[in-house]
């Protein structure tokens, strides 16, 4: 049996089981455990699968938090559920900028390895790290002070902020925790630590999830905080996280092992690491921003029309979870081979990891295609609101097998360092196309929100095309960071 990542020296590949080929039960088991491999050499379905299974791992805790969280404030009534949705909101741009930044490190953590340059990986982290920090001080002053004049801009209402703006000052003053959660999290993906990112986002979340009640409640010892002490056990869940993610980089149990030397200003690094990173963002924020203009088109066939989209979509979302650990297995796998001069490698596993995603998301499609009216039914039993809900389900479920190779293909120019590709790619997908066509579809031609829901398809579709036309050029090869 071959030891766990932490009782391995960094930098050694360790094959998995020789030449033998083990079952799919084993391969698990040591995807979770973190058995260390050289994902340049390892065959190329078996090194997708031992990162695809922990990234999947990973973000179902998440999905499994996000639940657990709502679930506990829907209790102390509306306002205070008002309070998190609007503050999640204003999140949501700090999670792209989370996410951009991390696009930039997982690359560039990526391309060093697989060049075998294990000290230029360390330096790339750690000047990513500070670069967060930095971001993360000024949205943190911002939040603090201005708390109560967000909500507001929000259109919360005076019992809103009365009953919340804590909460929202907490949740931004803290955002360091989240932000450096996902930045440090994507340098151990880039390295090939898919394990140990996983592993972090359970301790957080479990510590989140148990502390949650605790805080807003009042439970035992614990100050009784209402909707301020979810903001609580959430900094406490992920502050714990990071601080378990700062021990592991600095002991030498991965990867990339930080040393004081790193902790230099390097500003050439950091404009690389933030030119990327900005492209990240902006890739993110056109994909995210591109819902709100969805909705804002559904919103107008009424308040059942949105219901239903609402329950629609959250079923979709969480079907894809696993999709985005392919994808992220794909984008460290093209890095790493990049790196290692393997271009041809790298352009294969993608290939590989795409149809492996296109089946999975193909039987999910179909699953939702004959079984629609049960699953939404658990959601609601209002007749109209059930009706668009199903209506939803069907009609964008018939684009996942198109958005199955999509998003394996996008994540993958990312893992090259071509972040301005995919931009382009969701620009034109998502404004050019899925916008105006869901507008013309449910306006002009009359077909209401099943015009948007087609569009959607659509766009998935469109996506998927191009991003395999641009791929197959190939550019994304030369790409020097």
């Amino acid at each position: 049996m071959h030891e766990p990542l932490d009782r391995v020296e960094p930098g050694t590949a360790v094959p998995v089981s020789g030449d033998e080929s083990p079952g799919l039960w084993t391969l698990f088991r040591q995807a979770i455990r973190g058995t260390q491999m050289d994902y340049t050499k390892a065959p190329i379905g078996r090194a997708i699968f031992m990162l695809a299974i922990p990234m999947v791992m990973e973000m179902a805790m998440e999905s499994i938090f996000v639940i657990a969280d709502i679930f506990w404030v829907s209790h102390l009534g509306a306002d205070a559920t008002a309070t998190v949705g609007l503050t999640e909101s204003m999140l949501t741009c700090i999670y792209a900028v989370a996410m951009g930044v991390s696009i930039g490190a997982t690359a560039l953590v990526a391309r060093r390895i697989g060049e075998g340059n294990p000290e230029g990986a360390s330096r790339a982290a750690m000047q990513s790290i500070i670069l967060m920090l930095l971001l993360s001080a000024a949205i943190g002053t911002a939040g603090y002070i201005y708390a109560d004049q967000l909500l507001a801009l929000m259109g919360a209402p005076p019992s809103v902020i009365e009953t919340g703006s804590s909460f929202t000052r907490v949740m931004l003053t803290g955002n360091a925790t989240v932000m450096l959660l996902f930045l440090i999290n994507a340098i151990f993906r880039g390295a090939g630590d898919a394990a140990i990112a996983m592993r972090v986002l359970w301790f957080g979340n479990i510590l989140n999830i148990v502390l949650g009640p605790l805080f807003i409640f009042g439970i035992g010892p614990f100050p009784e905080l209402g909707v301020t002490g979810a903001a609580v056990a959430t900094n406490i869940g992920r502050g714990s996280a990071v601080l378990y993610q700062v021990y592991t980089l600095l002991s030498g149990k991965s990867r990339i092992t930080i040393h004081p030397r790193h902790f230099a200003l390097d500003f050439g690094l950091i404009g690389r690491v933030l030119r990327l990173s900005g492209t990240g963002t902006l890739q993110i924020l056109i994909s995210t921003a591109s819902y709100v203009g969805v909705v804002r088109i559904v919103s107008g066939f009424g308040a059942d029309a949105v219901a239903g989209y609402t329950i629609g979509i959250r079923l979709i979302i969480f079907a894809l979870l696993p999709s985005f650990g392919v994808s992220s297995a794909a984008a460290t796998m093209v890095g790493q081979n990049l790196g290692a001069n393997q271009p041809e490698r790298a352009e294969e596993a993608v290939w590989k990891a795409a149809y492996y995603n296109m089946l999975f998301l193909g039987g999910l499609g179909l699953i939702f295609l004959i079984f629609a009216d049960p699953l939404i039914g658990i959601f609601t039993q209002e007749p109209a609101v059930h009706a668009y809900g199903v209506t939803a389900l069907r009609v964008i479920s018939c684009g996942f097998v198109f958005y199955a190779y999509g998003m394996v293909l996008s994540q993958s120019f990312n893992g090259a360092g071509d972040t301005w590709t995919p931009t382009w790619i969701n620009l034109f997908a998502f404004w050019l196309v899925e916008l105006p066509l869901a507008w013309v579809l449910a306006r002009p031609l009359g077909l209401g929100p099943l015009g948007v829901f087609i569009a959607l398809a659509v766009a998935f579709s469109t996506m998927a095309f191009v991003s395999a036309v641009l791929f197959k050029r190939g550019r994304w090869k030369t790409k020097k960071i």
